[in-house]
This record gives structure tokens, C-alpha cells and sequence, in this order.
């Protein structure tokens, strides 16, 4: 009779739990797809209502990916996967390493290709021409048993490929664990960055709460490209990493889908926003004195070496707050004299004042938006991936081929030869090799 298993080991190894589970997750998926993760509450509020809005906040439908009950259901599911592999392993391993000499020869002819023979060479000739058309086809490892008056050989390939299929499951597990410590320990932040400023924090995107860095993240500039339309080409960030650990500082230019990583933090780049700062550059060809100014509207700054005052007056501003150009005057210190000249943004003008001729170069300075990841289990989410494709890569293109022999000496000299085998896959590959085994043996039969 046989032992009855334990009811909980039961029900994790259940086909229909993992079916349930996946049923699940697909479903949740969908809901996480259709409900935008990650927004403010004024977004829910305004979209859905305050009823819907507390609702999916309960439930954590808003950040459902690192929720609780999704997480449950991940783990759940990699203990079905777990045990579902424990539960069926053993009879796998069992195949791979069961001597196969032991097969009753009368099995031979009942599978799913078989044929048989009569050869005119003798018990030790027959053997040895099987032998060779056996080496000639690439089947190697050649075992041999004796059984009476009989010989039983036994060949195959590929048991090793019969556990493709438990490296797709140790990945899938990998994969799992990866996506748990993620939802567990990673977390999404955001930050916005004036061109020229540093910052020691970013916010988190759900709560706004600080989170320090442990090291000075600047922009040095954000630059924003256009195509002939009009239309963005391109964002780019210059940062600059200010780790009082290193020696030197890491600079890196970062664009949409080619991020800066830094102890495990990834800054991903994302909108601008103009700020109402301005980028004043002011060069003396006489003397090749420069200067550069951060100023603000209607700010004066003064250049004490040069006896200049700078000051932004006026300033053309569209619906979005971006300068098109800016109204600057210059006044001389010890003369009195003023110039105004209007720039257009990020443009120069040439400028005589006091007798000194200056080039004076103006730009808008922008915010850049950073977007941060922090996923710890990204790199174990990586490994199962590879081992996910190795294990497809044996399931797919590898099988377990087996060739049982038995070589009847027959009287007069002659040798009856039964030949027999199959493979778990590919069935038609592994008869058309069949077929040219047995025309190795006896060329004018195995048809």
C-alpha cells in the first residue's frame, strides 16, 4: 500500500496551486497596468474619486508591485515550484542513473524503434561490427553485458539533459528571490537638480521623505537638443559624483536609457524644467579678463577687477517660463556709462562700454529631473536570466537518446541482431539516426 503523503506537502506540490497562482498574478498584473503606479494622491483623487482613491490605498493597488499580498503570491509560488521539483526529481534522477543493462531484452522490439536482423558474421564478429557502426554514428561510451550466449550492449546521449528542464525552475526561484529583495529593500526616488548646484538627498516618490546618499551628487549642465521640427531630440545631464571616500571625483553624462549607477543607486534621466536663474558669461577682449555670473531677474552683480555691474532687467518668458531672450545692462563703475543690449538664449552680442569691448554670452539655466532606482536584487534577478537561457537552450536543442543492442548467436555462424531505442524529444531526429545506424550495420537491411 502505498505511504500517504503529508496534506501540506500535498498542497504545495499541486499543479492546480501553481495554476491558481500564476491565474493570480496575471490578473493583478492587469490591474497594475490599467491603474497608473506610483502617482500622487491628488492624482487618485482627481482620477478616481475619494472612495476609489482610499480604496486602492488600502489595498496598496497604487504601489502593487512591492505590496505585501503580491509579494505573498510570488513566494507562494516559488515554494510550489520548489516542492513541485523535489517531488518530481527523484524519478528523473532515477532514468538518468539506472543501469539500463538490466532492460529485459524482450522490451527491445516494443520500442518505439526497433528492428531486427540476421547477420552471416559470428556472436564476436557481429558485436564488433556493431561496435564500429555504433563509433562511426558518434555514439560513444559502449557498455557490454553478457547474458548467456547472448550480448547486450547499451548506449546513450544526453542524460544530462533530462535536468533542462529543473534549470529553468532554479532560475524561475532566482528570478523570485531577485523580485522579493527588490520589492522588499529597493524603492523609487526622484530629485531635481538646478544646473550648477549640488545635493546630498534625493525624495522618495511615494512618501517625499529625504533619503540622504552619503556623497554630493552636481550638475554641471543640462543641455536639451532639437531635431529640424522642433521636436526634443535629446536630454542630456553632465553629474558629477563628490564622494569624500575617493580621491577624485566621477563625472558622467547621462541621456534617457544610458543612466549613471553609483553604490548601487541608478539616476536615470528624466524631464527639465527651467528655473529663473540665468548663465551670464562676460569676456574683455582687450585684456582677456572673463567672467562668469549665476544671476536672477533683476539681480546685480558686480565684477569688482572689471568695475562692471551686471543686471538682467527684462526678459521675454513663454507660457512655461523658458526665456527666449533677456534684456542686460552693463554699467560701468567708474564712468557711470551703461549699455543694454538684448540676447537672445544661449546667444552672444558684442558690447563697447567705457572704451572696453566685451563679448557677453547669455543662457536660461534649467532643473534637470533625475529619476533613482534602487533594486538590490537586480543582479540576482540577472543570474537567473542567464540560467534561464542555458536551461532553455538544453530543454530545446538536447535530448536523452538511448540504443539497446542484442546480438543472439544463430547457428552456422550467423548472429540475429535486435536493435532497439528512443529519445524523451525529437522524435523524427532521433529516427532518422536510427535508420542510419542500422544501414551502418548491415547496409542491404534496417529499412
Amino acid at each position: 500500500m502505498p505511504k500517504q503523503k503529508n496534506p501540506v506537502w500535498r498542497f504545495f506540490a499541486s499543479v492546480k496551486l501553481a495554476l491558481a497562482i500564476l491565474i493570480t498574478l496575471a490578473t493583478t498584473s492587469i490591474i497594475g497596468t490599467i491603474i497608473k503606479q506610483g502617482q500622487s494622491p491628488d492624482y487618485y483623487l482627481t482620477e478616481y474619486g475619494q472612495s476609489a482613491a482610499q480604496l486602492f490605498d488600502a489595498l496598496q493597488l497604487t504601489r502593487m508591485y512591492s505590496s505585501w499580498w503580491y509579494i505573498f503570491f510570488l513566494a507562494l509560488f516559488a515554494i510550489n515550484l520548489l516542492v513541485c521539483s523535489i517531488e518530481r526529481l527523484p524519478s528523473v534522477w532515477r532514468i538518468m542513473t539506472q543501469d539500463n543493462l538490466l532492460c529485459p531484452p524482450q522490451n527491445l522490439e516494443k520500442m518505439s524503434c526497433s528492428y531486427r536482423q540476421v547477420s552471416k558474421a559470428s556472436l564476436t564478429d557481429a558485436t564488433e561490427q556493431v561496435c564500429e557502426a555504433l563509433a562511426e554514428c558518434n555514439w560513444r561510451n559502449i557498455r557490454k553485458l553478457a547474458d548467456g550466449d547472448s550480448i547486450l550492449l547499451f548506449v546513450q546521449k544526453g542524460a544530462w539533459s533530462r535536468l533542462g528542464v529543473y534549470l529553468v525552475h532554479l532560475s524561475i526561484l532566482i528570478i523570485l528571490v531577485g523580485a522579493i529583495i527588490g520589492g522588499l529593500y529597493g524603492f523609487q526616488a526622484y530629485v531635481y537638480l538646478p544646473e550648477g548646484r549640488t545635493t546630498e538627498h534625493i525624495y522618495m516618490r511615494y512618501t517625499k521623505e529625504p533619503y540622504p546618499l552619503g556623497f554630493g551628487l552636481r550638475c554641471d549642465r543640462f543641455e536639451k537638443t532639437y531635431y529640424a521640427s522642433g521636436m526634443v531630440k535629446q536630454y542630456r545631464s553632465d553629474l558629477t559624483v563628490l564622494d569624500p571616500k575617493e580621491k577624485a571625483p566621477y563625472q558622467k553624462s547621462i541621456i534617457v536609457n544610458d543612466p549613471l549607477s553609483y553604490q548601487g543607486l541608478t539616476f536615470y534621466q528624466g524631464d527639465s524644467y527651467p528655473t529663473q536663474e540665468f548663465f551670464v558669461e562676460i569676456i574683455n577682449r582687450s585684456n582677456g579678463m572673463r567672467q562668469a555670473f549665476r544671476v536672477a531677474p533683476e539681480q546685480e552683480i558686480d565684477w569688482p577687477e572689471a568695475q562692471i555691474t551686471v543686471q538682467i532687467e527684462k526678459l521675454n518668458l513663454d507660457q512655461d517660463g523658458n526665456a527666449s531672450q533677456g534684456r542686460i545692462t552693463l554699467r560701468d563703475s567708474s564712468s557711470a556709462a551703461a549699455e543694454a543690449v538684448w540676447i537672445a538664449d544661449k546667444n552672444s552680442r558684442k558690447v563697447s562700454l567705457a572704451g572696453q569691448n566685451l563679448d557677453i554670452y547669455f543662457r536660461q539655466l534649467h532643473s534637470t529631473l533625475l529619476l533613482i532606482s534602487k533594486d538590490p536584487g537586480v543582479t540576482t534577478v540577472y543570474t537567473g536570466g542567464i540560467i534561464m537561457i542555458i536551461g532553455l537552450a538544453v530543454s530545446l536543442f538536447f535530448a536523452h537518446r538511448r540504443i539497446w543492442v542484442k546480438i543472439t548467436p544463430q547457428g552456422k555462424g550467423q548472429s540475429l541482431i535486435l536493435v532497439g531505442g528512443g529519445s524523451n524529444k525529437n522524435k523524427l531526429g532521433f529516427e532518422q539516426a536510427f535508420r542510419k545506424l542500422g544501414k551502418k550495420i548491415d547496409p542491404e537491411s534496417a529499412s
